[in-house]
């Protein structure tokens, strides 16, 4: 991934967003052609701390015949996204542009166990089931005798070993104080959910421009 220096991630900044989105799009080359499937996933960490993708796939999706242990995969993990217009900006003379945070993780990638595979899937549905409180989460044991079972036919488990990791997180660093809290506050009054989430992001990122502008204001009124 290019990312110019004002907005690279460190490696555990980049960890802790892929496995707190849970959700990416896994990309492999067949020889020909790029193939790619959105899917969850989570990280695990082994003894000496390389993380671990886990994840499945449909039985017939074609990414299955690339799991050779060996070639490398990507999976791409995005947030949230929003345009930025020039309008907006304090400063003249600026051009349109995008930010966005992303993180690529990159590794080799292994078929798992029907073993491995029956844990992934309690684990996998636990991570989100937690983020649905007061719901009481759901597990397997609400399903019918044999009827987990006969679905996990459909699926194949896999684990990619994360060998390299990457984050981008745009969201305007390396603007002035002036320009990055104008646009802050100009994606915090869109009606998108996303240009308000980066809104919030870049004041949790650089809170001291926005302290800055309170008292400017505080300082302002008579």
């Amino acid at each position: 991934m290019y990312t110019p220096p004002f907005f690279k991630q460190d490696r555990a900044a980049s960890l802790k967003f892929a496995n707190e989105r849970g959700f990416g799009t896994m990309c492999a080359f067949d020889g020909h052609k790029p193939v790619a499937s959105p899917l969850p996933f989570y990280l695990a960490y082994a003894a000496d701390g390389t993380p671990h993708a886990a994840f499945h796939l449909a039985r017939h999706n074609p990414l299955l015949k690339l799991a050779d242990g060996a070639t490398a995969w990507l999976l791409a993990v995005n947030g949230p996204d929003a345009y930025v217009s020039p309008d907006w900006y304090v400063s003249p003379d600026q051009v349109p542009t995008w930010l966005y945070q992303s993180v690529h993780l990159s590794g080799p990638v292994r078929l798992l166990s029907d073993d491995e595979l029956s844990v992934q899937i309690e684990v996998l549905s636990d991570k989100f089931e937690t983020w649905l409180p007061p719901k009481k989460p759901w597990t397997s044991a609400k399903m019918t005798a044999g009827r987990l079972e006969a679905m996990k036919k459909a699926i194949v488990g896999l684990v990619m070993t994360v060998e390299e990791v990457e984050g981008s997180f745009k969201l305007n660093q390396h603007k002035s104080d002036a320009d990055y809290t104008a646009i802050a506050n100009a994606l915090g009054a869109q009606a998108h959910a996303d240009a308000r989430e980066i809104a919030q992001l870049m004041q949790d990122v650089r809170p001291e421009a926005f302290a800055d502008e309170s008292n400017k204001l505080e300082r302002s009124v008579p």
